[in-house]
Formats: C-alpha cells, structure tokens, sequence
C-alpha cells in the first residue's frame, strides 16, 4: 500500500495518547534530562506555522535523548493570563476563562496532530487556581523576606525584627529604600505597630511605592517599557503617558550582582547574556551629597544622623547623584534632575512655575524609552533654585531636563559640560559656563571625556592624575559627610502589578492603610465574578467592582475590622508572574501540599535545554533568574540558575504575495490587475493577495475572484497566460495575508513533512522565510524512504541477508551525521542527509532488515510516525521505538578498502574499475590486464606502457 500520511499519523498520536508513551518517570536509574519550550499564550487565532519551530527541535532533541537512555521530562502547558483575553471580554462581555479554554483546545489540537512527545500528564496552566496558588504563595515568601548583603541572601522577616528587637536599627546591612530610620531596640519596641510594619515594607522583597509608570488610559493598565512603541502602546497603538502611581515593586535589584556572575555559568547565546548584563548596567563610582542652597543649618546634623528615629533624607536638603567620574566634580557646572524628581515642586521658584509645569507635561507624552533614546534633541527648564558645591561652596543652578530619569539611579545627574557630549549640547544651547579641569582638554567643538593629564581649575587636586585625583576626592567626600565610593546598578525594582482582571489576584488586604498578607491556608485566593472588566467609575481597577470581596481577619478581638471586613489589593499581578517559576511545577504538576516536592526538586533539579525567543531577554529570563535565587536562597530549590543551556530560535517570516491594481488617468483604482512583469508599463497600486491561492508565485484567478467579493467581475492583464504575483518577505501576520496554517499543511503533505520541512529550511537560530514551494521535496523524500521497504506492488517486505559493504557504509554515515547534527542542534543539515542516504539505499537496491530497521530508529525523531509504523511491521512490539537504543556508529564501515580507479587508454577513460587498495602497482597493474572488459577495449593489443598511480588512475599506452 503507498503511504498513507493521514491514516498512519492518526493511529500513533491516539497511541501515544492512549498508552502514555512520553510520560516521564520521576525517579529511575537511567540519567535525566529535562527539555523545555517557552510555554506559548493560546491566542485566538491558533498556531501559524512559524510557532511550532522551536517546538519542533526541542522535540527532535528530546526524542534523540531517549534513544539515548535518557529519562526525558519534556512537558508542555500554558500561560494563559494576559491582555488579548481581557481585551476580547471587554469587547464582548465574555469570560476570559471561556475564550482561554476555547483557545487552549485549538492549540491542543493543533499540537497533537503535529506529533510532539510531550508528557501531557504535567500540563500546567497559569490561569488556573490550582497553579496559581502557588504563584500566590511565592508572593507571600516574598513579602516575608528581606535581603541580607552580609549574607548575600534573603532570609526571613522574622529574623530582621529579631535584630530590631534585641540591637534596634544599628549594624543592619541591607537592600532596602533609602529613607529608612534609625532607632534603638527600646523605640523599636516602643512604635506602634502599623509604624513597625510601615518600617518592614521598606526592606521586604515586594512592596508598595509610588512609581513613574508607562499609563495607557485606553487599556487602563501600566505598561512594560517594552510594550510601549514612540509613545503608543504595542497593542492597539494607544497613547501612553507618565503617571506616578502607588504601585507593588519587587527588588529584583537586591540580585543584582548575583543575576551578573550567573550569566557566566550557564550556556546560553552571548547577544542574549551581553543584552542581560546591560540591562543590569553595573558601574563602579561615587555618591555625592549636594547641600540645596539655603537648607538651614540645624538641619544638617539630622542629615547626618545625629538625630535618632529620624529618617536619612526626609528634610530634603541635599540632592544625592551617583556618577563614574567623581573626579571631575570641580567641572560641574549645573544640577540635571528628572521632570518627575520629588523635590521639583519644592525647588521650583514662583518666576519659573509656569516654565517648569509646561514642560513637564510635554514630558509626560513620552515613554522612557524615547526619552533615552533621543540624543539629538536639547530641552530643559531652570527651577530657580541652587545647590552647593560639596567641595568649594559655588552656587550650581538646578534644571530638570527629561533625559534624566527618576527611576534611575538617585533621578539626579551632576553635569560636566567640559566632559560628556549630552551636558556640552545642553550648556551650549542654554548659554551655561563650561570649565575645563584636565590640562589637556579640546572643548573647543565638543566635550573631551579625557582621563588622560592632570587637573586644572580643581582646587586640592590640581597636578594630579585621574588615579590619585579620584582617590582625593572620594577621601575628602568621605571626610566632611558629603559622598561615598559606590557600586551602581541601571537595574530598577520591577513592578509588580497590573490594573486588569485577568491576572492572578495579590493575597493581601489592607489594615490601617498598610498591606498584610491574607492565612496561606486561605489559598488560593480566587478571582472574584465581576459585572464587567473594565475600571469602576471612580477609576480603580475592574477588581474594584467585584460585591463583598473582602477579607474577614481570623484574629480575635479585631475591633477595627467592620462587617464588610477588610479591602483586598485590587490590582493583580503582572503577565510575568506565573512564567516565573513554572518549570518546577512540572516537576509535580498535581501537588497540592506544596508548588513541587522536595524529592521531585531533587531529582530534575533545573531545565537542561530551554528553546525559546530572544524577545524574552530581558523580561522573562531575567525575572526567571531572579526568583530562582529567591527560592534558591529560602532553600525550596537546589540550582541557582533554572536553565544550563537555552538556544533562541529565529523566526520564520511571512512571504507575502502581492497583485497589483491599475490606477486610471484621475488617480483612481480599477477592478483590472497587471502582471508583475508588466507593471512597469502601466500606473499600478500593490494589494496583499491570500498566499493561500498562489503557488509557485503563479495567481489561482478563480480562488482570487472568490477572495473579496469586489474582486468578482476583476479582470487580469497577463504575461505568458499567467498572473505572476509580486513577492516580499515580512513579519507573518492577517493582515499581509501571508500566515500559513499548520493544519492546511498537515492536511496535504502530513505532520512528518511538516516537521522535517521546518527545520530544513535553514540554521534553527536563523530567521528565515516560509516558502511552500520546496515542501514536495521532502514530502517525496518520505515516501521514497516508504518505498524503500516495499515492492512494486507496495507490499511490504524485507530480507535478512547480510548487509553489504556499501549499505553498512550510507547507514553508518548517517548515524554519525544525524549524531553530530543533533549535539549541535543543526537540524536542518541533517534533513539533506537523510535525502542522500535514502538515494543511495534505493541505488543499491536495499531491503536488508538490519539496515532498515537502524535507519528508522535514527530518522524516528524527525519523521516519528512514519517510523513508529515501520517500525511495528518490522516485527517489533508497537511503542517500543520510542525508547529503542540508538544505533552505535562504528567507523570500520566508512574505511574505504576499495577504489574506482578511471581505466584510461591514451589518455581517454573508458571505464572504472573498483580495485583493492590494499594491493601494490603490480598487482594492480595485473588485476586491470586480467579483465575481460579492458581486454575487449585493447581489442587484442598490449599496452607498450601501463602507468599506475596508486589511488588516483590506471592510463595505458597503446
């Protein structure tokens, strides 16, 4: 029988289904390896066939590892909370849970038939309450913890205010805010509690503070950076604006040094680790202390801690900035604060309020992003106010300028004109004095960032070099109060929160306007049913709207609690939350004691190889990183980084198609379409065509017609009889007409041509285009590798005669290369291997058993369903494939013993003649006489002179 794709697929995707034939083992004797997808959200609109290539090598790699006695865990799930759900349930009044399950079992449906080996017994999904009680319960570790930079870890909560109770405030080194009090153990006992716990929130891992954030009205929730395209946002190109607002924060920051080291262990693509350590952004400098002109004297001895109970800045008179170049303090000729820095308002002068106001509001029309990103642009606004100069006393003018930014750093910049470009435009275009400080600095057209000379106009260090002149200054900063040596990270907290409803609800409520964590016994903590998903009309966020949720306290004798109980958090948490930690719930998926046991930790301990896509670089990957050591530090986990090696697909773009309409003499389009060919003779306008009803770039004129019914009565200027459309590789998208649907592939050519087409297409972490055209080849390369098992009549059969020579050869080929390919993830070099090898197999006419049944083991994990029937009608029992040794390459079949040797008379080849290369020339010489066919070309003559040259020919001489 020829190859049935359909059939044949259907039966072994309801095996495997049936028997659980890539269930994981969670303990076994052979080694582990755990592979892993970046788990996809379930879109309305289903997989395209650019999403599946990555799952597609995971999967080759994971099916290889079990042929090579691995114990695989290869599972797959779901992050399923999001804002295209949310989006869908505003538009349409429907529940977000309804669409995400709709959506789920289209790409359920979807990934089966494509034949993934995924263990389906361990699907996780982030949405649902079971998964993200556990989500919950990190929050709630969390909460409990503060980083200890003596130990460099978190550790409890508890055991900080064990610290306070017995020693008060002293001798604590920790990541915390800045504005923390000081206090003895006697006023640390002596504080109310609600002032204990408002002190707590400034060392806990989360906390609330109020945050510039990227604000969307239109979607009524903040945005990451990332989500935010020149001022609109990402989806539905919405208008974005700056807000400050109450939001939870996590201090990812606190791993900031250990999230740097890390990436120096793990095996992952160095664009991705170098995009990491910029974004971490270390820089090693000082902190300067700038005195505001006119702060009162008493004052000071506040900002320098000889009040008690008294928190560091909290009199606001000094403006702190970090900088690299400490040493050109004396060239500081203004004060750069963020539009958004506290102390605007206070510092700004009746005379330049409507300046400074003007300008913050064009500020707020701009993300972050831009703001960084715009060099070229010079603006700013004077406060009227002044610092001091730490060192000398001179009066620095104050400005806000917005590429200074208030979560940055101290959001304060000490500008050197003479020294850095961006300071030398803004003192040029605001008039303001630019002073040189290095002996050899050209300032004349721009700044000189020199650490070259010595000093000048520097007071005590003039005749110094940058070496010493750092060293002097940090020294004297340190001696007079006034600044420090100081570690810099770009880094900020992560916040942690999202004004939506499809998210996971925050378990705390609120008590004396302070947040507390709801009883853990109490998740998890549920979203409630709400009347609509939007914000209320009072503009808190959908949770807002939600009738009697609220929480009731256990404790006994809560007075303060009325009968409504007390007011839950109402934002839910961000989209990264449930990615954060979900491969160790697929440890344990079903777990409800705890997010995964300690035994089942133990045992698959981190991901081994994670595939996914580099967009995620420096959202998900870092986040992932970051509650790994959480949960590595509170000892729950055994790694300190989640995945060893992780490869970042590329992607696979759209080819769109184009036709193109005639526009007549007044501009407007017709109904008549000009071939490609011709379009340079005619005015013409280009239109997106459905890929769909194009081949070989050759237009379906009757599917086009059928395409949109204005389309109906079109007519068509040809070339050659034929409609050639124009082609153009972009992003695969609805709109360009040009996704391709992994069903209507699978439906003609099979999931096997499928899969093995993907990875042909080029290098995995390579992007590429999809382009239909070459799928056949690889479609007719199956069933040529089909036909290899059967006759003529395609009934199958299979010989037990001993392999030859040449079959052991091509076989042990192939196993090496398909070894070698594998290991290095060069999937697609394995494809045209393959080809090969089943041609000369078909050449040598093989049907020999041993060899065949080697060659299906070694395509199985590409091609996995056309082998596995192969496989049975060899004689072996159905599922064992799966789990059957890979064939040992042996590399005695690939010595070459033999040589074609070119027969030549008169310098003319006439023939080959495979001789052995273990015989000397005259033996050769004699071996080449002896034959009948060379006979026949001497036509009785012999030869005046045979020339052999060992390996290479035999020429006679007649």
């Amino acid at each position: 029988m020829d190859y049935q794709f359909k059939d044949i697929e259907q039966k072994w995707q309801q095996f495997w289904a049936d028997n659980g034939t890539f269930k994981a083992e969670d303990k076994s004797a052979k080694p582990k390896y755990y592979v892993m997808d970046m788990f996809p959200y379930p879109s309305g609109a289903g997989l395209h066939v650019g999403h599946p290539l990555g799952y597609i090598a995971s999967d080759i790699f994971a099916r290889y590892k079990r042929l090579k006695g691995f114990n695989v865990l290869h599972p797959m799930g779901y992050d399923s909370f999001g804002l295209p759900a949310e989006q869908y349930a505003i538009q349409t009044g429907q529940h977000p849970a309804i669409t995400t399950e709709a959506n789920i079992a289209t790409y359920r449906r979807q990934l089966d038939q494509i034949g993934f080996s995924f263990d389906w017994s361990r699907e996780v999904r982030t949405s649902s309450p079971d998964y993200y009680k556990w989500t919950q319960w990190i929050f709630m570790q969390l909460f409990n913890s503060w980083y200890n930079k003596d130990a460099d870890k978190a550790e409890s909560i508890d055991k900080l205010v064990a610290h306070f109770e017995q020693n008060g405030s002293a001798g604590i080194n920790a990541v915390c805010d800045e504005e923390v009090l000081s206090f003895t153990a006697n006023e640390w006992k002596a504080m109310p509690n609600p002032e204990q716990q408002s002190e707590l929130l400034k060392y806990r891992l989360t906390y609330l503070r109020e945050s510039t954030v990227n604000w969307c009205p239109a979607l009524g929730t903040v945005l990451a950076n990332d989500e935010v395209k020149d001022g609109f946002s990402e989806r539905g190109g919405y208008p974005v604006e700056q807000k400050k607002m109450m939001q939870w924060s996590m201090r990812i920051t606190a791993y900031a040094e250990r999230l740097l080291q890390g990436l120096d262990t793990i095996d992952w693509p160095e664009p991705l680790k170098e995009m990491q350590r910029n974004w971490i952004g270390k820089s090693t400098g000082a902190s300067v202390k700038f005195p505001i002109d006119g702060a009162k004297n008493e004052d000071q001895g506040a900002l320098n801690g000889s009040a008690s109970h008294t928190s560091h800045h909290a009199l606001h008179n000094y403006i702190e900035v970090f900088t690299t170049r400490v040493d050109t303090i004396f060239g500081v000729t203004f004060l750069v604060i963020a539009p958004e820095h506290e102390l605007v308002a206070a510092l700004t002068t009746p005379e330049q309020k409507a300046d400074i106001e003007a300008y913050i509001t064009a500020t707020k029309k701009k993300s972050e992003l831009d703001r960084m990103a715009d060099a070229k642009t010079v603006s700013g606004a004077f406060t009227g106010s002044y610092v001091l100069n730490p060192l000398n006393g001179e009066k620095i003018p104050i400005w806000i300028a917005d590429y200074v930014l208030a979560g940055y750093g101290t959001g304060a910049v000490m500008a050197v004109p003479s020294g850095d470009q961006r300071d030398y435009l803004f003192a040029k275009h605001f008039n303001l004095p630019i002073v040189p400080i290095i002996d050899i600095q050209n300032i004349e057209t721009e700044a000189d960032p020199t650490k070259e000379g010595t000093y000048i106009n520097s007071d005590f260090m003039n005749g110094l070099d940058y070496k010493a002149g750092t060293a002097a200054v940090i020294a004297k900063l340190e001696s007079i109060g006034a600044g420090k040596a100081k570690v810099n990270f770009r880094m900020r907290d992560a916040i942690f929160g999202r004004q939506r409803y499809w998210g996971e609800p925050v378990p705390v409520y609120f008590k004396d306007g302070l947040p507390h964590l709801i009883e853990e016994s109490h998740l998890p903590l549920l979203l409630p049913e709400v009347d609509k998903y939007l914000p209320t009309e009072t503009g808190e966020p959908p949770l807002g709207r939600a009738e009697g949720w609220s929480y009731k306290s256990q404790e006994s004798g809560d007075k303060n609690q009325d009968e409504a109980g007390y007011a839950y958090e109402l934002s839910t948490m961000p989209g990264w939350a449930g990615s954060s930690w979900y491969w160790y719930r697929y440890m344990d998926a079903h777990n409800d004691q705890e997010f995964a046991s300690k035994e089942a930790i133990e045992y698959w301990k981190d991901v081994d190889l994670y595939i996914g896509g580099s967009e995620h670089a420096t959202g998900h990957l870092l986040y992932s990183r970051f509650w790994n050591k959480f949960l590595k530090d509170i000892d729950k986990v055994v790694e300190e980084e989640p995945f060893k090696k992780l490869i970042n697909q590329g992607m696979i773009q759209g080819r769109s198609n184009f036709v193109y309409r005639l526009i007549d003499e007044e501009g407007r389009g017709t109904n008549t379409f000009v071939s490609h060919g011709l379009i340079k003779e005619y005015k013409t306008s280009p239109l997106h065509v459905d890929v769909n009803i194009v081949e070989n770039e050759v237009l379906n004129i009757e599917k086009f017609k059928k395409f949109r019914s204005e389309f109906e009565t079109a007519e068509f200027i040809l070339e050659g009889g034929k409609y050639i459309c124009g082609v153009e590789v972009e992003k695969m998208s609805k709109s360009k007409f040009n996704v391709v649907n992994p069903d209507d592939i699978i439906g003609r050519f099979g999931a096997d041509t499928l899969r093995m087409y993907e990875m042909f297409l080029g290098p995995l972490e390579q992007s590429k285009p999809w382009n239909t055209n070459g799928i056949e080849g690889v479609f007719k390369f199956l069933r040529k590798f089909w036909r290899l098992f059967h006759n003529d009549a395609w009934e199958f059969g299979v010989s037990n005669t001993e392999p030859s020579k040449a079959e052991l050869k091509s076989l042990h080929k192939i196993i090496r290369k398909v070894e070698e390919d594998i290991e290095r993830f060069s999937f697609n070099t394995s494809v045209s291997s393959f080809m090969i090898a089943v041609n000369e197999l078909t050449d040598l006419k093989c049907n020999n058993r041993a060899i065949l049944q080697d060659l299906v083991i070694v395509l199985s994990p590409y091609a996995p369903h056309i082998c596995e029937e192969l496989w049975t009608l060899l004689g072996n029992p159905a599922g064992t494939l799966s789990y059957a040794p890979f064939p040992k390459f042996n590399s005695a079949y690939l010595v070459e013993d033999e040589f074609a040797y070119p027969i030549s008379i008169n310098g003319k080849t006439k023939m080959n003649l495979s001789i052995s290369l273990s015989l000397d020339i005259k033996d050769i010489e004699a071996f080449v006489l002896a034959n009948a066919d060379v006979q026949r070309y001497l036509d009785g003559k012999a030869p005046k002179k045979v020339i052999v040259v060992k390996g290479r020919i035999v020429n006679m001489v007649v």
